[in-house]
């Protein structure tokens, strides 16, 4: 299954991810762990380029992960190819949704959706999705409601 690139993600970032020896297990595959730890990478990504961590640990919040679902198309193995793509999907008044893909050697490997929130790093509650976010996840959308 090649990969359409042509699609709306709004606020995408796309990241080389390189398979290590420690990523594979005993019968030679990516270990289903390891695409935990990409996606942490992929938003780490995202937030470096869409909403800097630093940042919001100043201003007293932080995103935190409720919930990751992941279906595995194929196997990749030590020598494949890998990249990465996170985009936000869904930015509701509280909660967040990202979706990824992980490609291997241009073909579909994985898919990912991940939900969270901010949270107030006072006490621990949910916040509204920070302002600069909003702004920048609207903008991405404006192209689309023209008609």
């Amino acid at each position: 299954m090649l990969v359409n690139n042509n699609l709306h993600r709004p606020l995408e970032v796309v990241l080389a991810i390189p398979v290590r020896t420690y990523d594979i297990d005993f019968v030679g595959i990516v270990s289903n762990i390891v695409y935990i730890r990409w996606l942490e990478d992929l938003r780490l990504k995202f937030l470096d380029e869409h909403l800097q961590l630093n940042q919001q640990l100043e201003q007293g919040y932080a995103p935190v992960l409720a919930g990751t679902e992941i279906e595995y198309k194929r196997p990749i193995k030590l020598i494949d190819q890998v990249i990465g793509r996170l985009w936000v999907s869904n930015l509701g008044r509280l909660k967040w949704t990202v979706q990824a893909e992980i490609l291997s050697n241009n073909e579909l490997a994985a898919v990912a959706t991940q939900k969270g929130v901010f949270i107030s790093l006072q006490n621990s509650r949910p916040i509204p999705i920070p302002k600069e976010l909003q702004n920048k996840y609207l903008e991405c959308q404006q192209p689309n409601q023209k008609t």
